[in-house]
């Protein structure tokens, strides 16, 4: 069995697919036999129709097919017809459009009439494979988004996405990090216990929140956000809890607050350390017994929510500087999430990419299908600082600024085409003062090669940085990749010099 029909065989198993029906349209007796060869070989059942008509005939017939194979090829006037027939009567049937590299202007429009994803052929098993895997990934979330509008109570264990699924609550990417947030989110969602989500900006933790309560008993109740570093000191009590009429200058009406908008659901507190301490006093009194009061009001009211609160701070060091109550953290850290940074999830890179490729491509009307290699490589080794929501922006740029159909690596901007060590210039500070004197000293007195110079200034900032190099590369204004990949070649020299 080849790479392509394990990797397929693996994913239909976990996705619950194993009669998986596909329909074939292809009229090459040669290669609707290779497209055979490749689903039996791996147990699946495969029907092969000449043409457009016999295709629905087909599908009339068989009502268990899943998914449809289009050679765009084989009736080049009229196959866009036969795409939109399907998309028409069959529109639960994902569609995988297939043309010659001739033809790639056709493959365009098929994706405008419905088609989930095209192939050029000649292609690799692992190419048809991935594709697969993304049209049934994409119908199903489809599915389960419908599904999640019903109560939970409603929605089969059956029917729930597995945690293994590379788009899991709303999370695209299947990596290890990932698979650890994923388990951690499904235990979390099978109790009311607080959640406290930590992170760097860009990685997640509102989806995150949100994932928590969409499988929980409270789907089917309102999901309330609230950004404690977006609101005014003087308006985050009433942004809270609400407010009556009069209670201050512009309160021209009785106005409910966060807590009892959330009634029933969840309550998400994001960035809760940049939260006032006096607010911070009357959120953990509200933490006792979730009875609150207004902003001007004289009477108790009492809401039923699930908190979930996040930050991208170090709350253990907000404790310690003062910045956020001791007691009101352990009151809510009960179940711990941290999600990681994308340097840290390289598997999930180039599924993201692509994912936002194809929305922003639906969003803003234009023709864009894949990412080339070189661009592929250019994302793969940058550092990310902005992390997911950095790369959801420069594709989203990409997709507004230019036209398809491949994101080429020219379209990037200069800070991902070439990495700030090709313009190298650490930034001056105390630290390097004396350093600078002592390398100023040897270029005076000796000739050195620019290399020598950089490497040498690298070392030191790691030695002064006391080996942290995340923390020599922000000082140097530089990756960490960068410094990591300089390091291991350097080392690799002096051990073969050794």
């Amino acid at each position: 069995m080849s790479r392509g029909e394990e990797r397929l065989l693996d994913f239909l198993k976990r996705m619950g697919q194993q009669d998986l029906h596909i329909l074939l349209i292809e009229d090459s007796l040669s290669l609707a036999e290779l497209y055979r060869r490749f689903f039996t070989r791996a147990g699946y059942k495969i029907s092969a129709a000449p043409g457009g008509q016999a295709g629905l005939n087909m599908l009339a017939a068989n009502p268990d097919i899943g998914l449809i194979i289009l050679d765009l090829d084989f009736e080049p006037d009229n196959s866009l017809k036969v795409l939109s027939n399907f998309r028409k009567h069959y529109s639960h049937c994902p569609v995988i459009a297939v043309t010659g590299a001739a033809s790639v202007g056709r493959a365009v429009e098929a994706m405008k009439a419905g088609a989930c994803d095209f192939l050029i052929k000649p292609f690799q098993t692992e190419k048809l494979s991935k594709a697969i895997e993304d049209a049934l990934q994409n119908i199903d979330a489809t599915t389960h988004s419908n599904q999640n509008a019903l109560p939970k109570a409603s929605i089969p264990a059956s029917a729930r996405r597995s945690r293994q699924d590379p788009y899991f609550g709303g999370f695209v990417g299947a990596s290890e990090a990932m698979r650890k947030v994923y388990e951690t989110i499904e235990s979390a969602s099978k109790s009311d216990a607080g959640v406290f989500i930590t992170g760097a900006s860009g990685t997640g933790k509102e989806i995150c929140a949100e994932a928590i309560h969409k499988y929980s008993q409270r789907a089917h109740q309102p999901f309330v956000a609230l950004n404690c570093a977006a609101i005014p000191e003087s308006l985050i009590e009433s942004e809270l809890f609400g407010h009556v009429k009069g209670a201050f200058t512009g309160a021209t009406e009785n106005r409910k607050g966060a807590a009892q908008r959330a009634n029933g659901g969840t309550l998400f507190l994001d960035e809760i350390c940049e939260m006032h301490p006096d607010t911070q006093a009357k959120l953990l009194r509200f933490l006792q017994d979730q009875h609150f009061m207004k902003v001007g009001g004289d009477k108790t009211e009492k809401t039923d929510v699930r908190i979930i609160c996040a930050t991208n701070q170090d709350p253990l060091r907000a404790v310690e500087t003062g910045a956020f109550r001791e007691d009101l953290y352990y009151r809510l850290h009960i179940v711990p999430v941290h999600m990681p940074p994308l340097k840290a999830r390289a598997g999930d890179i180039l599924d993201l990419a692509e994912f936002f490729l194809k929305r922003y491509a639906r969003e803003e009307s234009k023709e864009f299908l894949r990412l080339t290699p070189e661009a592929e490589s250019l994302i793969m080794t940058h550092d990310w600082p902005g992390n997911v929501r950095q790369l959801e922006n420069l594709i989203r740029q990409i997709v507004v600024l230019h036209d398809g159909p491949y994101i080429e690596a020219h379209m990037f901007p200069d800070y991902i085409q070439k990495p700030s060590v090709e313009n190298f210039t650490p930034q001056k500070n105390e630290m390097f003062s004396e350093w600078d004197q002592k390398a100023e000293s040897v270029l005076q007195s000796d000739p050195v090669t620019l290399e020598e110079v950089e490497k040498q200034t690298i070392l030191r900032a790691i030695e002064e940085c006391d080996g942290n190099i995340p923390k020599a590369a922000e000082r140097l204004g530089v990756s960490p990749s960068t410094l990591y990949r300089k390091k291991e070649r350097w080392d690799k020299d002096l051990s073969a010099a050794s």
